[in-house]
């Protein structure tokens, strides 16, 4: 696997946002048109729902499918290190990457580094606070890293072999932003920008009527993903640009950009932005963020994020989240209407999606965890880590005591300060308030047996009421 993903990925280190330009069309409505399309790329990503518009205007229609029929071609799309993970809401940005690759197309995943110190205002009511560059490259490292995971989980466990991947490179516009000087990049490129424009943004117009307004640093960021796409343009030979909607004018930049510098015709698709069951979109700005790295959402929340999502969204998100064939997403949703309690189209979304996140072994876990939260499992507690545990229960208390033959259950409840001191706590005790891996116990001096209260893995779960959970872990067994 190493071997493979080396021979495949090649890193470099930079950034940047997602998308392209110009005129753009609604894909659902063009592709039934063209016979080129009908059996490609963009008919099948179309008809999953993973591409929403192409420009320019007759991009969809007849020249982006001859180009990616004609061999190979280079697709973008950035991400800015803003945050020290990805979530949700980038994860069908890089899907879509993936469908590229899995077809035999090369892709880049372009890291913000620089980029991000400037901060993207599509979107935004207020500016970003401003990030160091020493954060940004701490970001842009951690970002690096989940990145090679996910495309790694793709390779091992959806790709099926029966066509060359494409390769994978992930930049950081840094890379090639750190050696300009200010009146030099101005010189160069920002002669080619019309202040009118520019002003006509709707990211730029609607903080314009704010009472916020926008600061010169925000009003240049579509100068530089402009640039962006230019630079990888003319190193890479990148004629396509994949991103969210909401980077619309910023695409319709670097199109506009390219054309007037080179004369290239180049490409813009974007993807439906990720929204709520209420309609907010899923980022860390509203402050419902899922995230890919296992420290800030483990995989057990993950699983449970997709798993509880409302029925009238499963089939959508099979369709957007997975690699599963269109005939097997509708199998498993007359299975779901013949009988809706065993939630089979649910689990299969949890599960697909986390293995791509975090492999099989993520999935293994976020499933032991299910079993021992939700199914009172004793064995699914045993099979479980430290790690797990701590994900599992992520406020409670972990302890590790050191294990005294004859300590009673009082003893470990007073040890971890889980109950009040005196008569009371013993008391809570004596009324079955607290249960030791599942199961109540209103023994106070019952003495603490390996194998029984201690687990076979040195864990015992202690519970107090409903929700106070603490985690111990005994040493010297």
């Amino acid at each position: 696997m190493a071997t493979s993903i080396a021979r495949t990925c090649r890193y470099v280190s930079r950034h940047r946002s997602c998308i392209v330009p110009s005129l753009c069309l609604t894909l659902r409505s063009t592709f039934h048109c063209s016979s080129t399309a009908n059996s490609g790329l963009l008919f099948s990503l179309n008809k999953r729902g993973v591409l929403k518009d192409s420009f320019p205007e007759d991009a969809a229609q007849d020249h982006l499918p001859r180009l990616l029929q004609s061999g190979a071609q280079t697709v973008y799309c950035g991400f800015d290190p803003t945050a020290d993970s990805l979530h949700v809401g980038n994860l069908l940005a890089i899907i879509g990457l993936l469908h590229f690759r899995s077809a035999g197309h090369h892709v880049l995943a372009v890291l913000g580094g620089a980029t991000a110190q400037i901060g993207d205002p599509s979107g935004k009511t207020n500016e970003r606070e401003p990030l160091s560059a020493d954060a940004a490259e701490a970001n842009t490292r951690r970002i690096r890293e989940s990145i090679h995971t996910i495309f790694s989980n793709h390779e091992l466990h959806f790709h099926d072999g029966s066509r060359k991947l494409g390769t994978v490179t992930v930049l950081n516009n840094l890379s090639w932003y750190k050696d300009w000087a200010v009146v030099g990049f101005l010189s160069e490129a920002g002669r080619h920008f019309r202040m009118g424009t520019m002003l006509s943004r709707h990211s730029v117009q609607s903080r314009l009527k704010s009472d916020v307004g926008m600061s010169l640093t925000e009003f240049t960021y579509q100068v530089f993903q402009a640039y962006d796409f230019h630079h990888l343009n003319q190193i890479y030979g990148c004629k396509i640009q994949l991103g969210g909607t909401d980077q619309l004018g910023n695409l319709m930049s670097g199109h506009e950009f390219i054309r007037k510098v080179s004369g290239e015709e180049v490409y813009g698709l974007t993807i439906p932005l990720v929204t709520s069951s209420v309609g907010d979109k899923l980022g860390k700005t509203a402050g419902n963020a899922v995230w890919l790295n296992r420290d800030k959402t483990s995989p057990f929340e993950l699983y449970q994020f997709f798993l509880r999502q409302p029925d009238a969204s499963v089939e959508e998100y099979l369709k957007l989240f997975t690699f599963l064939p269109l005939s097997e997403v509708e199998r498993l949703m007359q299975q779901q209407r013949e009988d809706p309690g065993k939630r089979l189209a649910h689990k299969r979304l949890a599960a697909e999606v986390t293995k791509l996140v975090h492999g099989k072994e993520g999935l293994e876990s976020a499933k032991r965890c299910t079993n021992a939260l939700y199914h009172s499992s004793v064995q699914a507690l045993e099979e479980m880590s430290d790690e797990e545990l701590q994900e599992l229960f992520r406020e409670a208390p972990f302890h590790e005591l050191l294990f005294e033959p004859g300590t009673t259950v009082i003893d470990a409840c007073r040890k971890v300060n889980a109950i009040p001191e005196g008569p009371r706590g013993y008391q809570m005790v004596s009324e079955g308030a607290v249960w030791i891996n599942h199961k109540r116990t209103d023994k106070p001096e019952q003495v603490l047996i390996p194998k029984l209260q201690i687990l076979s893995n040195g864990l015992t779960l202690l519970r107090v009421g409903k929700k106070n959970f603490y985690i111990i872990k005994w040493l010297s067994l």
